[in-house]
């Protein structure tokens, strides 16, 4: 299993940059960036923090799929 996300489809709805989200949240653009193209899995708080900011539940935003 896979943990995927919907940090950049937000991040369009809310009309965010990654710099602007990544500084709310206190951690760096690149991290944000590496987020959404799924090569970094969050820490639990760093979840928080963004499920915080959308205010939606993290179940909402980050997802487990099935590998293929």
């Amino acid at each position: 299993m896979t943990i995927s996300n919907r940090v950049k489809e937000l991040r369009a709805r809310f009309n965010t940059t990654q710099s602007e989200l990544a500084e709310a949240v206190d951690v760096t653009r690149q991290t944000i960036a590496a987020l959404e193209k799924g090569s970094y899995i969050p820490s639990l708080l760093l979840a928080m923090k963004i499920s915080k900011y959308f205010n939606r539940p993290i179940e909402e935003i980050f997802f487990e799929e099935e590998d293929e």
